[in-house]
Order: C-alpha cells, then sequence, then structure tokens
C-alpha cells in the first residue's frame, strides 16, 4: 500500500504539480534562515557590490555610439528675452539608452590587386582573403554565427534559414548543415584536446543525457556525455562525447587509465573507470536529496534526512561567502561541521532502515544513501571534491534546450560533431568569452597553429591571449 500511495504522490505530483521540484532549492533554503544583522548587512553590501560590477562591465563592453540632438531652428531663442544669441552650454545634458541593431549580412566582393612590371613579364598579386573552406562562399563570421545559433541558442537550422533570409541572403537549411559540420571538421583538433586536458584532471564531473538519432522510418537512442573540470585558476573546461549506446564503453574511452576523482551519479556505467584501479568514485547529494524529497508524501520523517542535508550545504556556503573554497580552510571547516552532521545523518538511517518496507519510497531512498556512502563522504576529507553533481547536470541543460527544439540528430558522425561544437561553445561561456568572436578567430587560426600548441586556443587559454594583446 505505501508502494502505491508514492506512485499515486508522484503521479499527482507530474500531472497536476510543477514539473521543476517543490522543494525550494538548497540556495533558497539558506536565504530563508535567521541571520544577524551583520550578516544581512554584509550580504546586501556584496550583492550591490556585484550589481555595480555588472552593470560597469556593461557599460565597458557594450558598443557605444554617440547621437546627437540640436536644439530645433524654431526653439533657438532665449525663453526670457526672445534673443538668438545663443552660445553652446558645457557638454549638454546626457542620458543612456540601449537599443536594438538588426544583425544584418553582407556580401563582400574581394578585389585583388594586380600590377605589372614594364618589363612585361613580373606580375604581383595581393594575397586572397583567407577562408575556412577553400573555395568557399561563407567567411568564418558566418559559420561562427551557424554554430553558435545552434549550440548556444538551441537554434534549429531550417529557422536559421528563415532569419538569414530576412537579412537579404538566400539560404536553405541543407546549406547551413553542411557549414555547421564544416566548422565541426575543422575544429576538431580544439574539441579533441579539451577531452584530453579534462582527462588529465584531478577532478572531473561526468553525466549523460539521451538524444534522439535518426534511423530508417523512426528514431533510436543516442547518449550525450559530459565531462568536465575546473582549473586551478578557477576556470571551467567542458568537453562532450556522443555514443549510440549508454554502456562504459564511452567513459572508458574518456577517462581510461587516468587517476583522480570522480564526481557522478550512482549509475553503474562509471564502475569501469572507478576504483579499485581507476578514479575514485565521488557521490552526488543532491541526487540522495531529491529521493528524500520523493520519500515525504508518504513518510513525513523524511524531513530530518533533508535537514541534515542542508546542513552540509550550509557549510559550503559559510565557505563561499569567506573566500574559503577549495583551500585547507574549508577541508577543516568541513571536518568540524560536516562531519558531525554526516555521523548523524549516518545513525537516523541505521534507526529508520528496519521501520520501513525496503520497496518502500523511503526505504528506497534510505538504501541508496547507505550504498552511496563511502562515495557520498569523500568529500570530507578533499577540499577540492564537491558535494554534489550539479555543474555537469547543468552542462547538460543547452541539449536538453535543444533536443526540444531540433529533436534529434541525423546520424552518428552529425552527432559527434555537435558534441565537439558544444564543448567549445560551452567553455566559452563559462569563461565569459564571447562564442562568436572565439569560432571566427580560430577557424581560421587554429589550420594554421602549431599542433604542439594547439592548447593555446582553447577558450580559457585565447582569452587570456587576447587580453594580453589588448594590454
Amino acid at each position: 500500500m505505501t508502494s502505491l500511495e508514492s506512485k499515486m504522490a508522484a503521479l499527482e505530483r507530474r500531472v497536476f504539480g510543477q514539473k521543476a521540484e517543490k522543494l525550494p532549492p538548497v540556495a533558497q533554503e539558506l536565504r530563508g534562515e535567521a541571520r544577524s544583522p551583520e550578516e544581512e548587512t554584509a550580504r546586501a553590501e556584496a550583492a550591490l557590490a556585484k550589481r555595480r560590477e555588472r552593470a560597469a562591465r556593461k557599460a565597458v563592453e557594450t558598443p557605444t555610439r554617440e547621437v546627437r540632438h540640436a536644439v530645433p531652428p524654431k526653439s533657438r531663442r532665449c525663453p526670457a528675452c526672445g534673443s538668438k544669441d545663443l552660445k553652446p552650454l558645457g557638454m549638454g545634458r546626457t542620458s543612456v539608452m540601449y537599443e536594438c541593431v538588426p544583425t544584418f549580412f553582407e556580401r563582400q566582393v574581394h578585389i585583388q590587386e594586380a600590377l605589372a612590371c614594364a618589363c612585361g613579364q613580373g606580375v604581383v598579386t595581393a594575397p586572397a582573403p583567407r577562408k575556412v573552406v577553400d573555395r568557399g562562399e561563407y567567411g568564418p563570421g558566418f559559420l561562427a554565427h551557424v554554430v553558435t545559433s545552434k549550440c548556444a541558442d538551441a537554434m534549429p537550422l531550417h529557422r536559421l534559414a528563415q532569419r538569414i533570409e530576412r537579412g537579404g541572403v538566400p539560404m536553405h537549411r541543407s546549406t547551413l548543415t553542411d557549414l555547421f559540420h564544416q566548422a565541426a571538421s575543422v575544429v576538431r583538433p580544439l574539441s579533441s584536446h579539451l577531452l584530453q586536458v579534462i582527462a588529465a584532471s584531478e577532478v572531473v564531473w561526468a553525466d549523460e543525457t539521451p538524444v534522439r538519432v535518426l534511423d530508417v522510418k523512426k528514431t533510436k537512442q543516442g547518449y550525450l556525455w559530459t565531462f568536465l573540470t575546473q582549473t586551478p585558476k578557477g576556470e571551467w573546461l567542458v568537453g562532450y562525447r556522443f555514443s549510440l549506446g549508454r554502456a562504459s564503453t564511452t567513459p572508458k574511452d574518456v577517462l581510461g587509465g587516468t587517476r583522480g576523482a570522480l564526481v557522478v551519479d550512482a549509475y553503474t556505467g562509471y564502475n569501469a573507470v572507478t576504483l579499485p584501479e581507476g578514479r575514485v568514485r565521488v557521490g552526488c547529494w543532491a541526487h540522495v536529496r531529491r529521493r528524500f524529497f520523493e520519500a515525504l508524501p508518504t513518510a513525513p520523517e523524511a524531513r530530518e534526512a533533508l535537514d541534515f542535508i542542508l546542513a552540509l550545504y550550509r557549510v559550503e556556503a559559510q565557505a563561499r561567502d569567506a573566500g574559503l573554497v577549495r583551500t585547507d580552510a574549508h577541508r577543516e571547516l568541513r571536518r568540524q561541521h560536516s562531519a558531525p552532521a554526516l555521523a548523524a545523518l549516518s545513525a537516523w538511517m541505521e534507526e529508520q532502515t528496519p521501520l520501513h518496507l525496503p520497496k518502500g519510497p523511503l526505504g528506497q531512498a534510505l538504501a541508496y544513501a547507505r550504498k552511496q556512502w563511502d562515495a557520498l563522504t569523500r568529500f570530507v576529507s578533499d577540499a577540492r571534491l564537491p558535494l554534489d553533481n550539479n555543474r555537469s547536470e547543468a552542462a547538460l541543460r543547452k541539449a536538453a534546450l535543444g533536443r526540444k527544439n531540433f529533436l534529434f540528430v541525423g546520424h552518428e558522425a552529425a552527432g559527434e560533431n555537435l558534441a565537439g561544437l558544444y564543448a567549445l561553445v560551452a567553455t566559452c561561456e563559462a569563461n565569459g568569452v564571447n562564442p562568436e568572436e572565439y569560432l571566427a578567430d580560430v577557424l581560421l587560426r587554429v589550420q594554421t597553429h602549431p599542433n604542439a600548441r594547439i592548447g593555446e586556443l582553447l577558450p580559457h587559454e585565447w582569452k587570456r591571449l587576447r587580453a594580453a594583446d589588448a594590454a
């Protein structure tokens, strides 16, 4: 009966409730807790400083054009005495307004100057413009726009073709498809090297999501895997890999033979690259929290487990607010506060396990947490390890949005191309790099850049090079 009640509660929540988890996110619960006036003041000041920083950055980064407004001829007289002898008063009144200038496309006609010698034998010709594809009609900026529209904005190519035609360029979806795959082929050395850099990192996050693949008269199931890491400088590197199955082949191809920590959920497909000979598995408290929340309708006592888990996140929030993340002080904070919360939660689970059916909602949540306990508690002794796998789940949201918009990929090679371009665009966005500017530059540069220094063209390194050039 308990199992049936839980299924009915889950069905009612799915049909009549919100699709998202009704339990407030951890950050929202932490914000709602009572704080001292000093903490509230410090938080308000930090939020104000962040808003000011964002406004200042927006003012600097946004292209600016001065629009001058002259006084109309009929009004060029003094309103007091009627004199027309008026002189400028300072710089005038200034106001700021953000306006949308529609994107436009242009047809460039490149004319190469040719010079002939009076001897009649020597001819000198100006170099031809560089192209991504030999004899191609579309420039690197155009290809960068196509890739960014699909990978960053989840826009189907047939809809993008309509928008380009409104811009004055005759276009068909099949042409954009060819351009998309050409761009993926050109930057494949970069996307492959990005995955290699991620695999060589000490801490890697991983997750996967289904993607439909076109097949004869129907579609079949494929998977998009994400692997990401954070550099010592705090930069995020996001990689993707496409496969036609969910077996352990993909994790082995990407992470096989590497050492370190792997932050994942309980899916057994990652067992091939974890203990005893591979990476150390690190569990995800967000998945545990979700299971206890789903047990609430039939087992209100699950609220105690949620409170224990919230205490773990409270420690992480304290470390983040104090700027201690991934430091020895962060590890000490976990040892002093997270470890006792884990001990209390473990004791509570030991007490509750005999009281609930193994197949019931709370029984399943307890079994999940206890089975994953070693992986879930490893974060206490290593400040580099996160509390959950939310980063990799967030990295798959773009793919989920694209799955709703363009429904499926055409074939396995198309899925591999999509994964490679997704990786570069996602890494750009994670590090504050404009993906259109980045791709327009590297689509040309990668073809002549030394392969031994290919890492210099990854988005986070490219950003530093551009900053150095600007200085």
